[in-house]
Formats: structure tokens, C-alpha cells, sequence
């Protein structure tokens, strides 16, 4: 097998077209009308979409050239193009939360994440798929952008679509299991997990008590500029902080230590994605990198065994409890438009007590003081986004357990689009401590750079 590369290949950001928007050498428009050609020759057959905003993507985007040739933009991203995932409220658009049930609602409302954004200047152009409640494999019609034949990866899967396809620059999504890290995995793009409460929920459909707002996008510089311009201005969950950090990227920092974790995906990762995690430790470990897998550390190891020990079941168990409301609601008003998933997780929920929820976040609670205690005096931890390309097919979005750990632990996550399999995408993992998402994001900026210059 040939030796895998380690490459960044990401175009310029949109943010470093500033000066070109000043000039009008280019501008936002011309940027959105670019997005919807490709829209309009691929769409048909990517299906990342469910509602379009075309007229109004185009009347905000001629105001916000004529912004930035007044030298008057709202934000570093005024002008950028963004999809809304499907569970994520819009005033203007439908939010069906990829559910019969919910087909054509309209609150008339903007979520926080989407007001945020319209207020620094976002387009938004149109709402992205998702699968049922953003949780099974149902209503998940989108294809790969890479291959047609092949899941996108679930439940964000039309934003990270939409963005691997070249349609628009960035996207939002969730995660409560692996639904942003492993669609931008398979996908090509940068997907970012935050923090849990990092970014405000409020008006999505995801209120789960370790699911997180994300955000999807051609460039880390983009992702991480919306990030911070969606907390400056509406913060995180009730409660929270928000994201913290500069408002443009992170300064790219050496890290001097990383933990390596194979998680309980490793049995199940490909060759390829074997051979292209071992290329990129062995990458790290040539730029002086100190790399520290279970082998060489027993606190490694014995993390990894607890990892290992039913993580996806506890994860299961967990949002059954928690999903009792609303559906036990929807169940009474129409059974029959939930799928054979929704009614498993409502009758596993109906076997549950309090007191059996209540061990489950002690061990939750557990699993995170462990993590943070293996991550001290460290610069985080890699592994892999996915266990390899994207499976062909449409019965499955693929296998997310590779991205369960962050969200349980409810640590930020990236993905940067550097590794391959089958000559497909396929992300490496950096997963950070609690509440230093601009600090993983200074780690993912130096590997970037070093990958896109070597």
C-alpha cells in the first residue's frame, strides 16, 4: 500500500477576500452567484437542500458589497453563504426537522445561531437536510459530493454536503453522537464541535444534555470567525460562558505533547484508515511532536479500556431518557409518522427510571474527570474523525464511533479534512480540554499551515 499523504488543501478563506471586497475586484455577490451555478448544475444529484432562499440570498448580498465598498462591513463574514441545518429555525424558511410530521412548519422565527449570523452579515441561502429529529437513518436523501454513491455521513448531512460541494462556504449543524465530525469527515470540510454550551442552542431542535451546536466549512479560518461571531453576539446555552477567543483565528501554536486514543472504533476503522492515522502520528512525531499512545502510557491505556467499555451504549441510554419528551408527545399525536428507530428509543426510555438516569450521568460525570485528568499538562488529543471513507449506500450514515467520545465528554472537537482512504476524505481528529477551543483551534492552525506547506 502506498504510503498515505497528510495534505491541506483548503481554497482561501472568505475572509481573506476583504481587500478584493473593498476594491470590487470581486464581492459576495459575485461569491453567491458562483454558489448557486454550482447549486444549480450539481443539486439534482448532491440533494443537500430541502427550501432555498435564492431572491433573498441575492438582495442581501448586493447589500453587503455595496457594505464593503463603502468600507462599512458588519463582520469579517459579511457576505458568506451559509446553510442551516434543518432542525435550526429560521424566520423565513421551513424547519422540518426532517420528520413528516413537521413538513412545512414555520415558527417565523430565527434561531440564536441564525440571528447572529444575519446580524454580522450572513446569507443565509437555504435550509440543509437532516434526518429524522437529526437522530436515525430516515428521510437521509443527500449523497456524497465526492461520490454519489456513498452517505454523506448523518445527521448534518446536507450541510456538510453543501459544503464539500462547493455550494457554499459554510454550513451549521449538531452534534449529539458523531452528526458534525463524521458528515465533514466523509465530506472534506472542517467541522467543529465546540465545547458543551459554547454556542447558543436556543430555537434548535436539540436540546439533548450533551449536544452541541456545530459548525461546518471549507476553511478552519471561516469556522472559526463564525463561531466567535455567533457567541460575541447571542453567547452559549443559558447558563454558559460561550466560545471564547480572539474574533479572528487563533494564532497557530506547536503543540508539544498530544495523546494518541484508537477509541472503541478502532476494531472497526479500514486498512486505509489505519495505515493514514499511523502517516499522521508518524508526521506529528517528525516536526518533534511528542506523540504518547497506550503503549507507552498506563493512564493512556487505561482511559482507552474505559473508552472501550459500552461508551455508545451509555450515549443510547442516555438520550433515551432524555427524548421521552417530545416524543411520547408526537408518539400520541401520530404514531405512525415516527419511524421504527423513534419508537425503539421511546419504548427503551419507557424501561427506564429516574434513579437508573441518575448512574448514568455519574458515570458520564466519571468518564469526563478522567479525560480532563489525561489531558492536563498536555496539548490534547488525536485520533481519527471516522473509520473510513464513506460506506456506500444509503442504509446507514456510517459508523460514529470514532466521534462519540468528544460529544459525551462534552470537549471540543475538530476535524481537518488532511488524511484519505479508498481516495476519498477522511478528517483527522483534534480533540481538546473543556473550554479551550481557542487553544485547539491554535494546534489545528499550525497543523494546517504545516500540512498546506508541505
Amino acid at each position: 500500500m502506498q504510503s498515505p499523504k497528510i495534505a491541506y488543501s483548503a481554497a482561501p478563506s472568505y475572509t481573506s477576500h476583504a481587500d478584493a471586497f473593498r476594491r470590487g475586484t470581486t464581492s459576495p455577490l459575485a461569491l453567491l452567484e458562483a454558489g448557486l451555478a454550482r447549486i444549480e448544475a450539481r443539486e439534482p444529484a448532491v440533494r443537500a437542500f430541502v427550501a432555498l432562499a435564492v431572491e433573498r440570498a441575492r438582495a442581501d448580498a448586493q447589500r453587503s458589497t455595496q457594505r464593503w465598498l463603502d468600507n462599512a462591513p458588519l463582520s469579517p463574514i459579511d457576505g458568506i453563504a451559509v446553510g442551516i441545518k434543518d432542525i435550526i429555525e429560521t424566520a423565513d424558511l421551513p424547519t422540518g426537522q426532517g420528520s413528516p410530521m413537521w413538513t412545512g412548519f414555520h415558527t417565523g422565527r430565527d434561531s440564536a445561531t441564525v440571528q447572529a449570523l444575519r446580524e454580522a452579515g450572513a446569507i443565509i441561502v437555504g435550509k440543509t437536510t437532516t434526518t429524522e429529529f437529526a437522530a436515525t437513518e430516515m428521510f437521509a436523501s443527500t449523497a456524497n459530493p465526492h461520490d454519489p454513491q456513498r452517505t454523506p455521513g448523518g445527521s448534518s448531512a446536507g450541510s456538510a454536503a453543501a459544503v464539500g460541494a462547493g455550494f457554499v462556504p459554510l454550513a451549521l449543524g449538531s452534534q449529539v453522537v458523531g452528526s458534525t465530525i463524521r458528515p465533514a469527515s466523509y465530506c472534506g470540510c472542517v467541522g467543529f464541535k465546540p465545547t458543551y454550551g459554547a454556542l447558543n442552542r436556543g430555537g434548535t431542535y436539540d436540546q439533548l444534555s450533551h449536544s452541541s451546536a456545530g459548525v461546518l466549512g471549507a476553511t478552519l479560518d471561516d469556522v472559526w470567525i463564525a463561531a466567535r461571531a455567533i457567541a460575541s453576539r447571542v453567547g452559549g446555552d443559558p447558563g454558559y460562558p460561550g466560545l471564547a477567543g480572539p474574533d479572528l483565528m487563533p494564532q497557530a501554536r506547536v503543540p508539544q505533547r498530544v495523546v494518541l486514543i484508537e477509541t472503541a472504533g478502532w476494531n472497526s476503522a479500514t486498512p486505509g484508515a489505519r495505515a493514514a492515522l499511523d502517516a499522521a502520528v508518524a508526521w506529528l512525531r517528525e516536526r518533534g511532536v511528542d506523540v504518547v499512545a497506550r503503549a507507552q502510557s498506563d493512564k493512556v491505556e487505561q482511559f482507552e479500556r474505559q473508552l472501550a467499555d459500552g461508551l455508545l451504549e451509555l450515549t443510547q441510554s442516555i438520550i433515551a431518557w432524555e427524548s421521552r419528551w417530545p416524543l411520547e408527545s408526537y408518539a400520541q399525536r401520530n404514531r405512525s409518522a415516527l419511524s421504527h428507530t423513534m419508537l425503539k428509543r421511546l419504548a427503551r426510555a419507557a424501561t427506564m427510571t429516574q434513579q437508573d438516569y441518575i448512574a448514568l450521568l455519574a458515570r458520564r460525570t466519571q468518564l469526563r474527570a478522567a479525560f480532563a485528568e489525561l489531558v492536563a499538562g498536555c496539548d490534547g488529543v488525536v485520533t481519527l474523525s471516522a473509520s473510513g471513507a464513506a460506506p456506500p449506500g444509503f442504509a446507514s450514515t456510517g459508523n460514529a464511533a470514532f466521534a462519540v467520545p468528544a460529544s459525551i465528554l462534552g470537549v471540543p472537537a475538530l476535524t481537518l479534512p488532511v488524511l484519505s482512504d479508498e481516495n476519498l476524505p477522511l478528517g483527522l481528529q483534534f480533540i481538546g480540554a473543556a473550554g479551550e477551543d481557542a487553544a485547539l483551534f491554535s494546534v489545528g492552525n499550525w497543523f494546517a499551515s504545516e500540512a498546506r506547506a508541505h
